[in-house]
């Protein structure tokens, strides 16, 4: 009888367990570093307040737009310590700069802003003045010693936006799992960091939009639809709506550091997926300014990155190519795999 009583109790106890409601999903909206940013998140109740006080503590270290910022300090050479958040940025930067041939370079700022892509006024273009600057731009001219950012010019200056917007997303990520956080989707500018599932327990979605020369930002017609499950970040880089046309050209956003120019490649749009955003916002940025032959090879020698490239072919017709391990991220295009090698 006591057997039976334990074994009642047991069963009891499991159907109580599996009746409780799981925490439900919350979501929050707004705007950051000149972006907009959208978090959905399984907890026990909102992290609203948390996840605000995070972003002022990012706000403080990599916005250089911030004139109190760590990184707009050292662009003035003013004397300040750099922090975690900085540190580990640069270091990525300094990664990602070696295995793109300088291609990335966050002392590019000097020459997106001489292009009008910047934090300063945009300026007339010549080629004395893209040479001139030329002189004190490279990543192998900024050092970091200790906590504090030595350069070899100081006319140098550094710009972390193609890094620091995906890294902003591992920040807030980091902290919803600080907070127990399972399942969540952060989304800022564009790029994103996630895992576990959506409110509807499947797989999160993240759809990769149509090259479409749209400055407003409206038009958000869908080429491909990633399915991303477990834990990773996406990041999309693209010219087609951070540009401006002068005298009948139009100049994107992507500079090429070693030429001074912005790069005059055929990819129109560049997706990487990696184990963090941080990795996948630098590398997509790495594409787009090294073309298609040169980053394919490049991503041969990084295997934890995956790859998806709109480009336009010598007609002007829009291409796709994608590396072969990013199939798993995309099920129809999985299924067809299968289908035509069984």
């Amino acid at each position: 009888m006591k057997n039976v009583i334990l074994q009642i109790t047991f069963l009891l106890s499991i159907l109580f367990i599996s009746c409780r409601p799981e925490n439900p999903y919350y979501e929050e909206s707004g705007t950051v570093f000149h972006t907009n940013y959208n978090i959905k998140y399984q907890a026990k109740q909102p992290l609203t307040t948390k996840i605000d006080a995070e972003f002022q503590k990012f706000n403080l270290s990599l916005n250089p737009f911030n004139e109190n910022s760590i990184i707009a300090k050292i662009n003035r050479n003013e004397e300040v310590e750099v922090d975690e958040w900085f540190t580990e940025v640069f270091h990525k930067a300094e990664e990602v700069s070696e295995k793109s041939d300088g291609v990335f370079d966050i002392t590019c700022a000097p020459l997106i802003n001489l292009w009008g892509f910047g934090f300063s006024k945009k300026d007339r273009v010549t080629p004395q003045a893209v040479d001139s600057i030329k002189q004190f731009v490279g990543y192998k001219k900024v050092h970091l010693e200790g906590k504090k950012i030595v350069k070899d010019d100081p006319r140098l200056l550094l710009n972390c936006s193609a890094i620091a917007k995906g890294y902003a997303c591992d920040v807030i990520a980091r902290l919803l799992e600080r907070e127990g956080v399972k399942n969540y989707m952060v989304y800022i500018g564009g790029e994103i960091t996630l895992k576990g599932v959506n409110p509807k327990g499947e797989c999160w979605r993240v759809g990769i939009n149509e090259p479409e020369n749209d400055t407003t930002g409206i038009k958000n017609d869908i080429k491909e639809i990633l399915r991303v499950c477990g834990k990773g970040g996406v990041a999309t880089s693209g010219n087609y709506r951070n540009y401006y046309e002068k005298d009948g050209k139009i100049y994107a956003h992507t500079i090429d550091p070693r030429t001074g120019y912005p790069a005059e490649q055929s990819i129109l749009s560049a997706t990487v997926v990696a184990p963090d955003c941080m990795t996948a916002d630098a590398y997509a940025t790495a594409f787009m300014a090294m073309g298609i032959e040169k980053g394919e090879e490049m991503a041969k020698q990084i295997p934890e990155i995956e790859y998806f490239l709109i480009y336009a072919d010598e007609k002007g017709k829009q291409q796709i190519k994608y590396s072969p391990g990013m199939v798993q991220y995309m099920p129809e295009r999985e299924s067809l795999s299968i289908l035509e090698n069984p």
